[in-house]
């Protein structure tokens, strides 16, 4: 018995459209589909592999970040929430050039409501991502950690 099933392409072409994607706000900066945007970098949990994604940020309090595992409005969280509780001592995120150690939290009851409120009010489309899904979209604080990455 063989095994000769050929790889698909669907996983690597999502890798490599992330990759790319990953790459303007890294050279760019500023904004992505009408929003600011960052690269949130995270340690796979089962890989153990540095993976970047571009992500959709809002300013939180004290200096924060926050954002929203939200998968546009997909079944499932998207796999960078899995990995961000599987290793949160491993995040950082690249904003205006600059790489930045940070701790994530997710934000419960009254503060993720307050959240939710100012990040729908700047972006309505992650209102329709909450009315196309029946989970509730998880809304993260990223801190800085001491000490810059860079």
């Amino acid at each position: 018995m063989s095994f000769d099933t050929p790889k698909g392409s669907r996983g690597a072409l999502f890798r490599w459209m992330n990759t790319w994607a990953a790459g303007r706000p890294r050279r760019k900066g500023g904004t992505m589909m009408g929003f600011n945007a960052l690269v949130l970098t995270t340690v796979g949990r089962k890989s153990g592999i540095e993976r970047s994604n571009p992500v959709g940020w809002f300013p939180g309090p004290e200096r924060s970040s926050l954002i929203v595992a939200s998968a546009a409005g997909g079944a499932d969280n998207p796999a960078w929430y899995y990995n961000l509780a599987a290793n949160p001592d491993k995040v950082q995120i690249e904003v205006d050039g600059r790489k930045i150690a940070v701790t994530p939290e997710q934000l419960y009851g009254t503060e993720r409501e307050e959240a939710w409120r100012q990040i729908t009010s700047a972006a309505p489309r992650f209102a329709k991502y909450e009315q196309k899904t029946d989970r509730l979209l998880p809304v993260i604080r990223l801190t800085e950690r001491s000490g810059r990455v860079e």
